[in-house]
């Protein structure tokens, strides 16, 4: 290989490295927001699913690794090192390997992350009490899921009668995060012990939320896949490319090397 295309194979290599930094950075992104969300029904989902925390911190990691694999790749390229871009080559290989892996888990996860949402769903209905600060983060988390979407439990409005406080009640009651122009919290209630009034006529949101919940997190994971597609697109390119480098560098200058 002629030097002016061992340059630009030098140059696209720290290119798409660089392009591998901001998407690992993307990827490390998306795992702090899992991990720390408090505003959307996420926080709901990992307080009481563990499946989501441990996608959080495998988001985090893979997001780490590549950023400093970018980081490495920059580095073995510019400097022409051959044993660094081995290494670097070895390590984008075995992501590469992990991201399919998780991709294909991920894909094929998507029923069992919906059945196991739907148990989670009804079991903060059932237990919903606003005096309980204990749970106040996420049943305060699915207030913001029914205003957002206008929506109320999960298939209906008729889930809050399976409600503890709800059942025994002489008052038709939904949390106030039911109605389109209330902001307060808790629940709201008017008496029908004359028995005029009755569940249907309540000016609540009539449709359940889950079809808007499944679709949020469908588009949600997505996105992440669709930038773990692009990472690893990436990361294939630069494989080839560091291969194709790693051969035809014949003499290394290990004092081009960053020192400490």
């Amino acid at each position: 290989m002629g030097s002016g295309c061992l340059k630009v194979t030098k140059y696209f290599l720290f290119l798409f490295n660089l392009l591998f930094f901001i998407l690992g950075a993307v990827i490390l992104g998306f795992g702090i927001w899992i991990l720390f969300d408090k505003l959307t029904f996420i926080s709901a989902l990992k307080t009481s699913s563990d499946s989501f925390k441990i996608g959080a911190y495998i988001l985090i990691a893979v997001g780490a690794v590549t950023i400093l694999m970018g980081f490495l790749g920059c580095i073995g390229a510019v400097n022409e090192i051959r044993c660094l871009l081995g290494v670097y080559f070895t390590c984008l290989l075995l992501i590469f390997l992990a991201q399919i892996a998780a991709g294909l888990l991920i894909y094929f996860q998507q029923d069992r992350v919906k059945n196991e949402m739907s148990t989670v769903v009804q079991s903060l209905i059932q237990d919903y009490d606003p005096d309980n600060e204990e749970k106040k983060n996420i049943q305060d988390a699915w207030d913001y899921v029914q205003k957002q979407l206008y929506c109320c439990g999960w298939n209906g409005p008729k889930d809050w009668m399976n409600n503890t406080l709800l059942k025994n009640e002489s008052y038709v009651s939904y949390p106030c995060s039911c109605f389109s122009n209330d902001s307060s919290s808790g629940f709201c209630t008017m008496d029908t012990a004359n028995g005029t009034l009755g569940s249907d006529w309540w000016p609540v949101h009539s449709k359940g939320c889950m079809d808007g919940v499944q679709s949020w997190l469908s588009d949600n994971l997505g996105i992440i896949l669709g930038v773990c597609t692009g990472v690893a697109a990436i990361e294939l390119l630069g494989m080839l490319l560091s291969i194709s480098l790693c051969k035809n560098i014949h003499n290394e200058d290990y004092t081009k090397v960053p020192k400490s």
